[in-house]
């Protein structure tokens, strides 16, 4: 018993005296994503510029392709019977109040009644390539940052390990890991930050382009139905 209690308060006394060894909060080191992105030098400017940019593209553009995309069900039987009765003032009034690009498409076909079919079926065609490039003002910025982003991050780390070993050189004999930190940093964080910038614009260019891809397929519904209407024996 009394050996027990010996090794007992030996080892107590040990575990006083080396308090560091014992407490995790002491080795504990949390890692600070802001403080981490800081340290990716100059490069992370132009990431963050183009991530910011992309940002504000996508939502406009979403905001502007909901609205294109909404639909009037009874729009073209509304249209069949302004024409039918002969009512092309009211069914020009129904584009204009509808705005969408589908409605601008009727209105430029209604516009051209009494000409060839083809040139109606053209001048149809004209609109809706306008219509098409006004949704996708834009997308070139968005495909852009996800082509240039992991490509500035490539660079920041080239320029980063080159300032490491610039500083490694410097040192001579006496190389600290702490003098390599930075450039370390700079090498990885904008590897990292260029890549998740230019997943997130892909993830978004592909998104707004399936969006539009739905507008154009009820642009090229509603022009289709507007010719078989105009090609509907008359009795």
């Amino acid at each position: 018993m009394n050996l027990l209690l010996f090794i007992q308060e030996g080892a107590s006394q040990i575990v006083q005296q080396m308090p560091e060894l014992t407490s995790p909060e002491a080795a504990e080191v949390k890692l600070n994503i802001l403080e981490l992105a800081a340290k990716g030098g100059i490069i992370m400017y132009p990431i963050y510029l183009l991530l910011f940019i992309s940002i504000a593209i996508f939502i406009e553009r979403a905001l502007v392709i909901r609205k294109a995309g909404k639909e009037d069900f009874t729009f073209m039987n509304r249209i069949k019977d302004y024409i039918h009765e002969g009512k092309i003032d009211s069914a020009i009034n129904l584009c204009r109040n509808t705005n969408t690009p589908y409605a601008r498409m009727i209105e430029k076909g209604i516009s051209r009644l009494g000409r060839p079919m083809n040139d109606i079926l053209v001048a149809i065609e004209n609109i809706g390539n306008i219509e098409v490039a006004k949704l996708e003002k834009g997308f070139t910025w968005v495909m852009t940052t996800a082509g240039a982003a992991p490509m500035l991050g490539f660079l920041g780390t080239v320029t980063g390990m080159v300032r490491a070993f610039f500083d490694m050189a410097n040192a001579g004999t006496n190389v600290d890991i702490t003098l390599l930190s930075s450039g370390i940093y700079e090498a990885l964080v904008t590897t990292v930050a260029g890549l998740i910038v230019g997943i997130i614009a892909l993830f978004a260019y592909n998104y707004l382009n399936a969006q539009v891809n739905g507008v154009v397929t009820k642009m090229e519904t509603r022009s289709m139905e507007f010719m078989d209407l105009l090609n509907e024996p008359t009795n």
